[in-house]
């Protein structure tokens, strides 16, 4: 088993960043990604059709990291932008073992071992790009498993009313792509948008995307402060999900609730994702847990990581960048004070983060060695 300067752990925009960054720099290295192709996590997420905007966050000027990369900026549909990535792939040889799910990392005399379901790789470094792409619940008596969290085919809703629920990019997403759909179809039937939250945020490119699919006459009607109840199966042997719309206080602890009841094949919960802490704790990675007075973009009870510049883990050697410390995460500063930082999860971000890691990893082994790098 031969020993690589560093294994890559994901293949999406950070990790495809990774591998372009240590070939260029001469080092040796691998990407492990347990799908079964690049960008499996932006296939998973994103509605066909969807266009991909080369987005960069409030406060940061780019230029985009690398170009190679870079969605282009007549907003090409997601389709184009994958067929652009596989072009960059195949310009810069890059290796990718597909199908290799990650579990572990071990420290075994001075090196990291990096074990999958598949097989094991040495490493000199370890760089977790592998997104953040586990599902928020609903938080339902009767949590509805069988609840979509993406839009697949949006031929499956032609005929039915749909739910999406969830008040970001990804929902709204969902939203236009659907309705856009049911609208070619002739297709009367709504699609209802709710959110628990009396407000809808989203960025001004998706806003433009609804805003045009709602003057071509598309069926959208809006549910704010729309709350999921219940799971539940009706006399039919239906899965329905039941959310309620309306609360009204009658007094004496009496309540009118008013609500409305959803197959659950035709309900998409584009309600977030959340961090891999889980693994984190696996892997013996130090987070914090957020509480009143210390986090102020992070969620109270939210675990954050811990990392020092550049996207360093509290194990030296260890980086986690993208999506996998998206909200936010704890900077580590050289005075030893701790300071939250918000962290987009944008395919910018992830590039930026994988640039900047890489050229640290480049720039130790270079100057200190590997023993100084992990130690």
């Amino acid at each position: 088993m031969s020993l690589h300067d560093v294994v890559i752990v994901g293949a999406g925009p950070g990790g495809v960043a990774c591998a372009i960054q240590a070939s260029e720099k001469g080092l040796k290295y691998v990407v492990l990604e347990k799908g079964k192709s690049l960008f499996q996590g932006i296939i998973d997420s994103y509605p066909r059709g969807k266009r991909v905007y080369p987005t960069i966050p409030k406060g940061d000027t780019g230029p985009f990291p690398i170009d190679d990369l870079m969605p282009d900026a007549d907003n090409h549909p997601v389709e184009e932008y994958l067929i652009k990535i596989q072009k960059c792939v195949d310009q810069h040889r890059i290796l990718v073992n597909l199908n290799e799910e990650f579990l572990d990392i071990k420290r075994e005399q001075g090196e990291f071992n990096v074990i999958t379901r598949q097989s094991r790789y040495r490493a000199r470094a370890v760089v977790l790009a592998f997104g953040s792409n586990i599902p928020v619940e609903l938080g339902v008596y009767g949590e509805a498993k069988t609840v979509a969290r993406k839009l697949d085919n949006p031929a499956e809703h032609i005929g039915a009313p749909t739910l999406v629920l969830g008040g970001g990019n990804a929902a709204a997403d969902v939203v236009a792509t659907l309705s856009k759909a049911k609208r070619a179809a002739e297709d009367h039937t709504p699609v209802y948008w709710g959110h628990k939250k009396e407000h809808f945020k989203v960025d001004k490119e998706v806003a433009r995307d609804l805003g045009e699919e709602i003057l071509l006459g598309g069926n959208i009607k809006i549910l704010p402060a729309v709350v999921p109840k219940i799971g539940e199966v009706d006399k039919d042997g239906v899965e329905r999900l039941l959310v309620q719309t309306q609360n009204v206080q009658l007094g004496q602890g009496v309540e009118l609730q008013q609500g409305m009841s959803f197959p659950m094949k035709h309900v998409i919960a584009c309600i977030g994702t959340q961090g891999p802490s889980p693994l984190f704790d696996r892997l013996s990675i130090q987070q914090i847990t957020c509480t009143e007075g210390i986090c102020k973009i992070g969620k109270e009870g939210a675990r954050l990581i811990l990392l020092r510049p550049p996207y360093q883990t509290s194990i030296r050697g260890i980086y986690a960048i993208g999506g996998a410390i998206s909200p936010a995460y704890i900077e580590i500063q050289e005075q030893g004070s701790f300071r939250e930082r918000k962290h987009s999860n944008l395919i910018f971000t992830a590039v930026r983060d994988a640039v900047e890691a890489m050229e640290h990893i480049a720039a130790a082994f270079a100057s200190n060695g590997a023993q100084r790098l992990i130690q």
